[in-house]
């Protein structure tokens, strides 16, 4: 099984630090989700037990930005063990943000992206695949720019409506 590392701490010249994201930043990261699904309830128990279990994989965390006190950016990060590829794992980056107001343009975006595929690197990932719904087109400029390309086609299909 991958794990990825304990500790990991960026700080950029403006003073903004990247880190995993600790228990007590569980209501900031969903706030900040509502920036990308227009759907944030407030945390309940539910997103609690999901959020102590993301902390606790091994194999995933959650990095936040925080700037001036204030939470302004979460990404997602998953390392998944594969049969291809000579049994390398791949990378999953899900519930990629940063705050709009203000935030965007500071290199924040590029400074956590960039920990989360030096990240990937540094566990043996062959790849890292990034999601993003295609209502978000101009943040695909943004990874398009970073070397992330869109040679296939995704499907889901959901199970529950939420």
């Amino acid at each position: 099984m991958v794990s990825l590392p304990d500790a990991v701490n960026v700080t950029l010249p403006d003073g903004v630090l990247i880190r995993r994201a600790r228990a007590d930043e569980l209501d900031a990261v969903v706030a900040l989700y509502d920036q990308l699904h227009d759907y944030s309830p407030p945390a309940d128990e539910r997103h609690e037990a999901a959020f102590a279990e993301i902390l606790a994989a091994p194999w995933r965390m959650i990095l936040v930005a925080r700037s001036g006190g204030a939470l302004v950016g979460t990404l997602d990060l998953f390392v998944i063990t594969n049969l291809t590829r000579g049994a390398m794992p791949w990378a999953g980056i899900e519930n990629f943000v940063v705050d709009a107001a203000g935030n965007r343009g500071r290199g924040i975006g590029d400074a956590m992206l960039e920990a989360a595929v030096s990240i990937a690197n540094d566990v043996g990932c062959y790849k890292v695949q990034l999601i993003s719904h295609e209502v978000h087109a101009p943040s695909h400029v943004f990874y398009a720019a970073r070397g992330f390309d869109a040679p296939v086609r995704g499907f889901r299909r959901y199970l529950e409506e939420v």
